[in-house]
């Protein structure tokens, strides 16, 4: 929150303080030319298109990637577990991080480290340097998770909605094309190493934008995080609030049966009958139905006075499409598909909520960080105890009945962050 305007004399300020009245970063600031307003966008956009291919793509490939590198299914299970790992652990890091190093080159690091450890996970034959170039992959995504709702609240406070739609269905896109083609590449080059590494070039494209914004914002970023410190004296602490832990259930248990879905549902296909290429393609189709749900999540969301009705919609779809593979994954898969991809639209739905739920870009890093991270903590249970049940008992009743669990407790953390409040109130 802003405070109230102060006299000169009774407040020490530095000889380079502007002198026209503070405002607080994210509170309806434009984006100045000089930050690339257009730039930014473009650069969001295309990070978004590259935060899930390189799960998605595993998912689809995952048997040839067993076999390949001799894994065990609890070491799969570690494999597509990761992911929850490095945004748990990087994430909370995140908001440290932009307090000291602006934005756009933190990006600029973030995309090179998933480019670089995209190519050297498939440029190997050890399980272990196949885990630790995943991990330095997954790192970039982590960062970049934490940054996009701050960039939205600074560069575009007022189409918060509009923006958050765009780069959601484009990551969207970018999920269901990796979860799609993944097979074909590797089917076209032979190898299960091409279907993973061809999207290291399209993390090197996400570069390019943030490299000219990061050499032109240096000086920019630094004076803004000056005007920061002086504008909010007292940090936000998520971890200390109801809302905080509230959202970060939510997020925790929408992303473990996010993650489990990405890891595991082409197997479970494959396992009821249909080949690779089909399996991978229902995988893709719960993403492709997902795009005009995250387009339009986002702005529906920040329409209505509760949340409470996308809860329980959300939580319906999701119960009836695990009801539907355990009893007939393959009689009607594409119903299962299509509302496994309406209940997904609770990732759309808590991204918004972050911005919703916060007064200013500060709030919004901090509740970002706090809920992402914790969530992720507990969404890490999600695709490893499905490699552990799926391999106990040889079928998918039990896996699949542990994210029915889950998905009873993302309804109970839903019901409670649907009342519009501010973490900086609480």
């Amino acid at each position: 929150m802003t405070p109230p305007p102060t006299a000169a004399p009774a407040l020490p300020a530095p000889a380079t303080v502007d002198p026209r009245p503070t405002r607080d970063p994210g509170a309806g600031r434009r984006t100045h030319p000089a930050t690339g307003g257009a730039l930014v966008l473009v650069g969001m956009l295309l990070v978004a298109l590259n935060l899930r291919a390189v799960v998605t793509s595993l998912g689809a490939l995952l048997d040839e990637v067993r076999d390949g590198l001799g894994l065990s299914g609890v070491t799969a299970g570690l494999v597509t577990t990761l992911p929850t790992i490095a945004f748990a652990g990087l994430g909370a890091l995140t908001p440290w991080l932009v307090r000291r190093v602006a934005p756009a080159r933190v990006l600029v690091v973030a995309m090179l480290a998933l480019a670089v450890g995209q190519v050297l996970r498939v440029a190997t034959d050890s399980a272990l340097i196949f885990v630790l170039t995943s991990a330095l992959a997954l790192s970039g995504i982590a960062v970049a998770n934490i940054l996009l709702p701050m960039l939205v609240k600074q560069h575009f406070p007022h189409r918060t909605g509009l923006v958050t739609g765009a780069y959601t269905m484009t990551l969207t896109v970018g999920t269901t094309v990796a979860a799609a083609s993944a097979v074909p590449i590797a089917h076209a080059f032979g190898s299960w190493r091409a279907g993973l590494g061809v999207w290291a070039a399209m993390a090197a494209v996400a570069v390019l934008p943030w490299v000219p914004l990061a050499l032109r914002t240096r000086a920019a970023a630094r004076r803004s995080t000056q005007t920061a410190a002086v504008a909010t004296p007292t940090r936000v602490r998520p971890a200390r609030t109801r809302l905080g832990w509230a959202m970060a259930v939510y997020f925790g248990a929408q992303s473990l049966s996010g993650y489990a879905i990405m890891g595991w549902l082409a197997q479970l296909f494959r396992d009821a009958g249909y080949q690779p290429e089909s399996a991978g393609l229902l995988l893709a189709g719960v993403t492709a139905l997902g795009v005009p749900i995250a387009l339009l999540m986002p702005t529906l969301a920040g329409r209505l006075g509760s949340l409470r009705p996308l809860v329980l919609g959300l939580t319906a779809a999701s119960a009836l499409a695990y009801l539907g593979l355990a009893l007939a994954p393959h009689g009607a898969a594409l119903l299962w598909v299509a509302l496994m991809a309406i209940g997904q639209g609770a990732f759309p739905m808590i991204l918004t909520a972050i911005g919703l739920r916060a007064r200013t870009a500060e709030g919004t890093v901090a509740l970002s960080a706090f809920a992402q991270s914790t969530g992720y903590v507990i969404a890490a249970l999600g695709p490893l105890m499905v490699g552990i049940l799926y391999e106990a008992t040889g079928g998918w009743t039990a896996p699949i009945g542990f994210l029915l669990g889950a998905l009873a407790v993302q309804t109970t953390a839903g019901m409670a962050i649907a009342r519009p409040r501010y973490v900086e109130d609480e």
